[in-house]
């Protein structure tokens, strides 16, 4: 029996840590998504031009590896408005505890933090939670 691989995951998971690595590393700088973009929509001097390169990047993203054939979760019939609501609670979750997964998990947690530790258990409990509910109401 052939064990499957996520193969994309993998690949986007080393390119993550590969980007917060080397921004951290050059820069000083921590990739954590939330923070760049608050930074972008409440600019500090110059500070606007490496937020915008970083949010382009990850937008271009698509476009560099298309020739790949990765596939992309597909949107298929979901409500815009829940869509609109998930990103609404995920904004506040952020902001709640103090930085996003890509800050937490990748970069906190590299740098042992005590806070991104607690952070990223936080989010992986409450994902398996909502994934638990989903499954036996029936929704998945």
């Amino acid at each position: 029996m052939a064990i499957a691989v996520p193969w994309e995951s993998l690949f986007g998971g080393m390119l993550l840590g590969l980007s917060a690595t080397i921004l951290m590393l050059f820069s000083g700088k921590i990739a954590g998504i939330s923070g760049v973009i608050a930074g972008l929509l409440n600019p500090l001097r110059h500070e606007s031009s490496w937020r915008a390169a970083f949010v382009t990047g990850m937008i271009l993203s698509v476009v560099i590896v298309a020739p790949f054939n990765f596939a992309l979760p597909e949107l298929g019939d979901t409500n815009l408005l829940v869509i609109a609501l998930a990103g609404m609670l995920v904004g506040f979750g952020t902001r709640l505890a103090n930085g996003c997964t890509s800050g937490h998990g990748i970069i906190g947690m590299g740098r042992f933090s005590k806070r991104s530790i607690a952070a990223t258990c936080t989010f992986m409990v409450t994902a398996i939670f909502v994934v638990f509910v989903k499954r036996q109401m029936g929704w998945m």
